[in-house]
């Protein structure tokens, strides 16, 4: 294979950029991934209490399906 100049420089180009650029663009990242922890954080939320009120309309129902009628004659 051939040396290739233009790629070579395009390459250390391309990794010298990108070292320069990672400490500016950390606090960018670091917010999009705290934004993402706290839209999960929410979803699971929402699911945890969609799931508690679940099972109370599961449970109110089992004591009312066992609970003893009263028979009017």
């Amino acid at each position: 294979m051939r040396f290739h100049l233009p790629s070579f420089l395009l390459g250390a180009v391309a990794g010298a950029s990108g070292a320069a650029l990672a400490p500016r663009l950390r606090p960018l990242a670091l917010e999009i991934t705290t934004g993402c922890y706290r839209i999960l954080d929410a979803a699971l939320l929402r699911l945890a209490r969609s799931r508690e009120n679940m099972s109370d309309l599961l449970a109110e129902a089992k004591a009312r399906a066992r609970r003893p009628t009263l028979r009017v004659a």
